[in-house]
């Protein structure tokens, strides 16, 4: 289990009473609006008494059924809601993570992104003033161990965080905001998976 993944399932545990709260409003405006359906199907039960039997239960089934579209929609929407707000909070703690945490999810990061050929990455200029002096050194050796170089440029990227590696002029965006958008249906299938299981 990656860090993300672990800081994600703890999110997803606080969040879970939450998750529930917001279920059960879900739930109660559903019944609400079940029971306006009921009784509107009675006002026009009584209003087409002089109708088929037939005809009345068709209106019913339709009304029972929009009812419980209407429903499903409240509650798929709740959950929905509770998803978005897990992965922001997710987001958050990584933007309030402490500098040597922070720099060594950068590490990691290289690892997993650097290639095997030469280029150069960027950083916001926050990140070039507070970077710890053994950081360059870092950067060199997890490049080589991957088979290639990097140059840390001089000028900052407008980012908020991460880094950005570019190769031959190709740039790939290793923000946290890109990471998570590129990975936002596999958290969002985790969280869903974890909260509503």
């Amino acid at each position: 289990m990656t860090g993300l993944e672990k800081m994600i399932s703890q999110i997803v545990d606080e969040a879970t009473e939450s998750a529930r709260e917001m279920t059960a409003q879900a739930e109660a405006e559903a019944a609400k609006i079940a029971q306006a359906a009921e009784a509107d199907v009675q006002k026009q039960k009584e209003e087409l008494s002089k109708k088929s039997q037939a005809d009345t239960e068709a209106y019913m089934e339709r009304i029972k059924s929009s009812a419980d579209l209407q429903r499903r929609t409240a509650i798929l929407r709740a959950k929905q809601d509770v998803i978005a707000q897990v992965l922001e909070k997710a987001y958050a703690s990584l933007q309030s993570m402490d500098e040597d945490a922070y720099f060594d999810m950068l590490r990691k990061m290289l690892r997993k992104f650097v290639q095997q050929e030469e280029g150069e990455i960027y950083f916001s200029a926050a990140d070039l003033e507070r970077m710890p002096k053994s950081f360059q050194a870092d950067i060199n050796t997890i490049a080589k161990e991957k088979g290639g170089a990097l140059k840390l440029a001089k000028e900052s990227r407008q980012i908020e965080n991460g880094f950005i590696l570019v190769y031959g002029g190709v740039e790939e965006n290793c923000t946290f905001r890109a990471l998570f958008n590129t990975q936002r249906d596999r958290l969002q299938d985790i969280i869903h998976e974890k909260l509503f299981s």
